[in-house]
């Protein structure tokens, strides 16, 4: 009572006289009583002795352990019109099964024949690559003709040259010995007019060797003037060889233009053949797009575009896949402050949600329903929720997980740590502390060496 009053109740009113009285305030039940707290205590202080693993709990949910076992989408690398759906949701596909057909919505793919008139054009523009290199050929063959004649047309002027060279030595000599001559009969002529003037000779031989003098000096200017043509046949015939090299290189430079204009040309078809060989492979490749096909045997989900007649974009997700063959993992996430103490290979106890289980964190073998897991990979990144994601794979050692469980379905995880009493834990608990740090034996190990 609140002991407001100043009247003392217990005093007044005698309680004994009543049956429920008796019954209750007997002396024998305190000392039951007091066995029972006593045995309390000593049970509690013994469990505060017993062994408890401390842990990480986090929360996450089911996946596939490999990347390519995850649901995806299924997209059309080019854009299109739906024509005609050959699944449904639900339905199992295997791998190459054809899901759609689409149809072409740009103008420039609207020909049906484009990949067989882009044969043609392959086919037209390597008849003209063989055309070019015909015309190559025979532009070589005619260089070679104007080499091979150019060098004939300068041995034939080089031996004019050489033969003028000889003649000018020739009429050189003749010179000399017209000189040599008109000398001789400058003399004659001389002793023959001193003879005559003395009376030993006649006029008539004064006379003729005046006429044999104006011979012979003739006959000098005449060898004279053949030495000048011999001379002038030395130049003629330096200038026919300038003129032979001259014509023959304006013809052969000619025929190398016209030889590098077909090979431009040749090259320049060779590089549209091979540009049309691509645009045709493209083409065919771009035909096999029209059939969109599964990528791996798998379950449809959903069909994100449905309908006929509905258009999309390159990149657009089409439909949904989960594949049929997948290994079972668990993405958990984990504090920052946990995350030192999470490594490979650790064992975690995983609850599915939706499975029964009746758990006890601290003591995982007397935990019922959950299911051991092995950590077999840890992100150095934080994810967008601000944890640190933690992949789990299925513990070979333990029970194996319930197939019943799909991708997605959410899980709850407890990573053991150390094994310490419980005074221990209930102490770290109030006081805030995080779980021991420590690390693996194998890495203590490993540091230590």
């Amino acid at each position: 009572m609140l002991n407001i009053s100043n009247n003392v109740l217990n005093e007044k009113v005698d309680l004994s006289g009543y049956k429920s009285t008796q019954r209750v305030f007997h002396k024998r039940h305190y000392k039951y009583f007091n066995r029972f707290l006593i045995g309390s205590a000593l049970f509690g202080f013994i469990v505060l002795f017993l062994p408890w693993t401390q842990n990480v709990r986090g929360k996450g949910s089911l996946t596939s352990l490999k990347p390519d076992q995850r649901p995806q989408t299924i997209q059309s690398p080019i854009p299109g019109r739906i024509e005609k759906w050959y699944v449904q949701e639900g339905d199992f596909v295997n791998k190459g099964d054809t899901i759609l057909f689409i149809s072409e919505i740009k103008n420039e793919y609207f020909d049906p024949k484009l990949v067989e008139r882009t044969g043609d054009q392959i086919k037209a523009k390597e008849r003209s690559v063989v055309s070019y290199e015909g015309k190559v050929k025979a532009l070589n063959n005619q260089i070679g003709a104007l080499a091979t004649e150019r060098g004939l047309k300068l041995q034939q002027a080089k031996n004019k040259l050489l033969q003028a060279k000889l003649k000018v030595q020739s009429d050189s000599i003749d010179l000399m010995a017209a000189a040599t001559n008109l000398e001789i009969s400058e003399r004659q002529y001389d002793r023959t007019v001193l003879l005559q003037e003395e009376g030993l000779k006649a006029v008539t031989d004064v006379e003729e060797k005046r006429l044999k003098l104006q011979e012979t000096q003739a006959k000098l200017i005449s060898q004279q003037n053949k030495l000048l043509a011999s001379r002038n046949e030395i130049l003629n015939a330096s200038v026919a060889i300038s003129s032979v090299q001259t014509a023959y290189t304006d013809k052969i430079s000619k025929a190398q233009s016209d030889m590098y204009s077909a090979q431009s040309g040749q090259y320049d078809s060779q590089a549209q053949v091979t540009k049309l060989e691509n645009q045709f492979t493209n083409y065919e490749m771009r035909n096999d797009m029209y059939y969109i096909k599964a990528p791996q045997s798998g379950y449809i989900n959903k069909a994100i575009q449905a309908g006929i007649g509905e258009t999309f974009k390159e990149g657009d997700k089409l439909v949904g896949i989960m594949p049929s063959v997948y290994d079972k993992a668990v993405e958990m996430f984990v504090a920052p402050l946990d995350l030192p103490l999470i490594h490979k290979g650790e064992k975690v106890r995983i609850e599915f949600d939706g499975w029964p289980a009746i758990v006890f964190s601290g003591w995982p073998n007397a935990s019922y329903g959950t299911y051991g897991g092995v950590v077999v990979a840890v992100e150095t990144f934080i994810s967008p929720n601000g944890k640190y994601r933690i992949l789990l794979a299925q513990d070979s050692e333990d029970q194996a997980w319930p197939n019943e469980i799909r991708v997605g379905s959410g899980a709850n995880t407890i990573a053991l740590l150390e094994d310490v009493p419980i005074w221990y834990e209930l102490w770290r608990q109030l006081n805030g502390f995080p779980p021991n740090y420590y690390q693996p034996n194998a890495t203590a190990t490993k540091d230590k060496k």
